[in-house]
């Protein structure tokens, strides 16, 4: 049995126009006075020129007062002062618009969408806090029966859109990583934040959290900052990912920001890893971690997903799994969270050719893109069209480009709005140093627009790395057709002149001689002719160490090699599956009017494809013949692989379609005959009449993606319905 639906009193006027989409704006220049359209820029500077002739009159005026002069000549000057104020004020009320507008409406109107939704969204039990019944623990949640639905539905369609579209190779890799492995990838050394302190209570909070959240507030509701300030505050949030440790904490002072919580002072950022840390085995010798990404336990299986896929490129592999990150202040619900579940992809590549064959079945896709010349200049977002971007090398290469297409229509088709979905390429701020070119799939939601699918060419870096740190090379092999002559340097170092010279360190000496590019090679070369020995540098010993001319023979020689080895490219789209079924439920929910208007019904237009339950079976009356029928129904439904569930209970059909309306299910079978039924349709609330026999079949057609609710109004009899009924 379905719990009771959400029906109450209709919000006033404003509420009812931000719960009915209040995000897209796309359009709100036009029905803004002319005066309100003006730039934020030239209105601050306007308000600014108003605020100091305010300043100046109300100046005059007491210097009248105080000099005595006469009672007209006072009043005339306080008239032409509060004629300042009107005009000043009418300023500041232009600018709090197209701030708000800006920002996608103001913070409140955002704060009572959210809430709408996730009162429903916890009522109605998609996800709880976790351990609620011992108060909880910051960034960890429960998905209850519905979220469970649609995570997995979500999940779903990911594995058949890209897992088996594009002929993927599944892996699924524990969640605890050998300490070693998190060495090699980085994690270990610079997986961190920056973390303050509340100096009197030890409260921990994210530094740039802080700033980012003080210069947001002061731009969307103080309309006296000065445009100077407005400016700085907006290049602070534009390279607030490059701060350094010392420039964070100097801004946190310049702007005078305490703990948010006490008010107290704050101490200076330092780093915090965000890895939860752990012991593999029970002597505590073998360290771990519970990994902050999936994308490490692909890359250490590549020689054998090379080898299982015939030792040819390129090819993908993919993993779905949790992952772990030990946030300083969890926040925003289910966006920010210590554990969550990830889908990524790492695709291999020719690092000479990132071509792709299927580039032209998304080239003419057109969308929202946000390239780093349009945010350095200050703009917004532009449509463009995704192959012009690639030509352009906007879009680095075919491949890169090609995953940005997949991605676009994987969150379409969820149900994600396309346009509060943008494409944002990483500043140079923000790129890792080995990365080719990142692009960010950001959804907007009352939050802001949300970083919610990474698509990065991360070169060879990873393989690299872990070849390194191994000592297993993880290449792969291009054959030619026919052998071909090349010069290659040889490095043989001497084991017995290391082995006497180092002892206990020859081994790793003699690999940091064979691990020497080619250019440290034949210096070392040059230098060992000229003198006989040369310094060199040892990392995994952190020093120095003399090389002699016996030690090592470094020669150039002429050989016929029959293949290319090289250390493949891998661009990497990675899915923050619970950020992006956030997006989705604020964009599925409205909410529409009851009959008698002075109520409103929650609703979530989910697609039928990530819908949580597809239909819903409702005897009309309490009816033996009736109960058996819609028995027979849910059997043949079972059949069909179709979700559903039977309410029998007694309440009106109104408020069953009610309650299944406010947990996205699109369509309702009601059982009024034995031998045909209604099909409602959740959104137009248009009905169908069908016979029994074809109910599974019909449902199945639609939910499968096969035809759309408009072609099954046009094969079926429409049926009549009363108001009185949906309520």
């Amino acid at each position: 049995m379905l719990p009771s639906a959400s029906r109450s009193p209709l919000p006033s006027k404003t509420l009812i126009t931000l719960l009915l989409p209040i995000f897209r704006h796309s359009s709100t220049a036009a029905a803004l006075p002319m005066e309100v359209t003006a730039s934020e820029e030239t209105l601050r500077s306007n308000l600014a020129e108003k605020q100091a002739a305010v300043e100046a009159q109300a100046e005059a005026v007491r210097k009248l007062k105080a000099e005595g002069a006469e009672k007209p000549e006072i009043n005339a000057a306080v008239d032409a002062l509060r004629a300042l104020k009107v005009e000043s004020s009418a300023v500041a009320r232009c600018l709090q618009t197209v701030i708000s507008n800006n920002g996608g409406g103001g913070a409140g109107d955002r704060e009572a969408f959210r809430q709408a939704v996730v009162n429903t969204l916890e009522r109605r039990l998609f996800y709880v806090a976790s351990f609620k019944i011992y108060r909880g623990v910051a960034g960890l949640y429960d998905y209850g029966p519905p979220g469970c639905a649609v995570k997995s539905n979500v999940l779903a369609f990911w594995r058949q859109h890209f897992v088996l579209e594009e002929n993927m190779l599944e892996v699924d890799c524990p969640c605890v990583t050998p300490e070693i492995v998190l060495k090699a990838s980085g994690h270990v050394e610079k997986f961190t934040d920056l973390m303050v302190k509340d100096e009197k209570t030890g409260t921990c909070y994210r530094a740039d959290h802080l700033l980012k959240d003080y210069c947001k507030d002061k731009l969307e509701k103080d309309v006296s900052l000065p445009a100077e300030k407005n400016t700085e505050l907006k290049h602070v949030l534009a390279v607030l990912d490059d701060l350094s440790a010392e420039e964070l904490g100097a801004k946190l002072k310049e702007y005078g920001i305490v703990a948010p919580d006490t008010k107290n002072l704050l101490s200076d950022p330092y780093p915090f890893n965000l890895m939860f840390r752990t012991s593999i085995g029970p002597s505590g010798l073998s360290p771990g971690y519970l990994r902050p990404e999936t994308a490490q336990g692909i890359f250490v299986n590549f020689k054998d997903l090379y080898y299982y896929n015939g030792n040819r490129l390129p090819f993908a592999a993919a993993q779905i799994g949790q992952a772990f990150r030990n946030e300083i202040s969890p926040r925003q619900g289910l966006l920010r969270v210590r554990e969550f579940t990830l889908a990524e992809i790492e695709h291999f590549v020719d690092p000479k050719d990132k071509s792709h064959p299927k580039f032209v079945d998304v080239a003419d896709l057109e969308f929202l893109m946000f390239p780093r010349e349009l945010q350095m200049a200050g703009e917004s977002a532009k449509p463009v069209v995704l192959g012009e971007a690639v030509r352009k090398g906007t879009v680095n290469n075919e491949t890169l480009g090609y995953f940005i297409g997949r991605v676009y229509l994987f969150l379409t088709h969820l149900g994600i709005d396309k346009e509060r979905l943008r494409f944002r390429q990483h500043l140079p701020n923000e790129m890792a140093h080995y990365a080719v070119d990142c692009w960010d799939a950001e959804i907007e939601c009352s939050y802001g627009w949300i970083e919610c699918v990474g698509i990065a060419d991360r070169s060879a870096y990873d393989l690299r790395a872990h070849t390194e740190k191994s000592g297993v090379p993880l290449v792969a092999h291009e054959r030619y057709p026919e052998p071909i002559e090349v010069e290659k340097l040889l490095i043989t170092p001497s084991k017995k002149e290391l082995g006497i010279a180092f002892k206990a360190n020859q081994k790793m000496v003699t690999e940091a001689l064979e691990a020497m590019t080619e250019a440290e090679a034949l210096d070392m070369k040059a230098s060992l002719e000229s003198k006989g020995e040369t310094e060199f540098q040892v990392c995994s010993l952190e020093k120095s160490v003399i090389i002699k001319k016996s030690m090592v023979s470094i020669h150039i020689e002429k050989k016929k090699e029959h293949q290319r080895t090289f250390t493949p490219s891998v661009i990497e789209p990675s899915f923050g599956i619970g950020r992006i079924i956030y997006c989705l439920f604020e964009h599925c929910f409205y909410t529409r009017p009851s009959k008698s208007e002075d109520e409103h019904l929650n609703v979530f237009r989910f697609p039928p494809l990530v819908a949580p339950i597809k239909c819903t079976v409702f005897p009309l009356v309490k009816n033996e013949k009736f109960d058996e029928t819609a028995k027979i129904i849910s059997k043949s439904l079972t059949a069909a692989g179709i979700s559903h569930i039977i309410d029998v209970t007694g309440t009106s059909i109104g408020k069953r379609y009610a309650r299944t309306d406010e947990i996205g299910v699109p369509f309702a079978i009601t059982v009024d005959s034995t031998r045909s039924v209604t099909i409602r349709d959740r959104d137009s609330k248009d009905q169908i009449r069908v016979s029994i026999d074809e109910v599974a079949s019909v449902v199945k057609e639609v939910t499968d993606g096969q035809s759309t609710w408009a072609d099954i109004m046009w094969r079926f009899p429409t049926h009549s319905v009363s108001q009185a009924d949906e309520d």
